[in-house]
């Protein structure tokens, strides 16, 4: 009895620990930038299949949703991500998946050359020039990681970043110790200073 109690607690622990995680995570070098235009970046996932696997569907809901969060006007949402294994290109993969299932109807723009995170972030950069406000939609540690990319590259437009709606309490809720753990894996390499803000 005394060792299920310690299993159950242990394990509400794990899930509350995770959940935590992600919720800092996803409000880690975000602003209140204003503006009427806005870019919502959704980073793709490893999709060797000819559509678009459970994670790149999420993320694609993820980002079609973070529209919504707030209702602005002129969003246009940019799918980011290259070809995996010779098959069609993660970004076009979501894309389709935006349009016939979400039924999605606004702007659409693809960057399908990226292979990394970083790429990601090189690639989408011209496509967010002319926008007031950024959000990119992805797993919350993953996110955070392209923001800081982002940070790096440009500055100018880091300061343009604001929340998406990819966390949300208790979706993933099963998985979220495991993001978490992962998260803290992806994110050992930033700089010192990100590190200490978002973990």
């Amino acid at each position: 009895m005394r060792r299920r109690t310690g299993l159950a607690i242990a394990g509400v622990a794990a899930l509350a620990w995770g959940e935590w995680l992600n919720w800092r995570w996803s409000r880690v070098l975000v602003g209140n930038s204003g503006g009427a235009s806005e870019a919502v970046v959704v980073l793709g996932y490893r999709n060797p299949q000819a559509t678009a696997n459970l994670i790149n569907r999420w993320r694609t809901r993820a980002g079609i949703r973070s529209i919504a969060a707030d209702g602005a006007h002129g969003t246009r949402v940019i799918f980011s991500g290259g070809a995996a294994g010779g098959g069609a290109a993660e970004a076009q993969l979501m894309a389709d998946y935006a349009t016939s299932v979400l039924q999605f109807d606004g702007t659409v723009l693809l960057e399908d050359q990226s292979a990394t995170t970083w790429e990601n972030i090189t690639n989408v950069i011209p496509l967010l020039e002319d926008v007031n406000r950024i959000k990119i939609a992805s797993q919350p540690a993953h996110a955070l990681k392209a923001r800081a990319y982002l940070r790096r590259q440009r500055p100018d437009l880091a300061e343009r970043l604001v929340r998406a709606d990819d966390y949300r309490p208790g979706e993933w809720v099963v998985v979220k110790p495991l993001l978490a753990l992962y998260g803290l894996w992806t994110l050992r390499g930033l700089k010192a200073d990100e590190r200490k803000v978002s973990l």
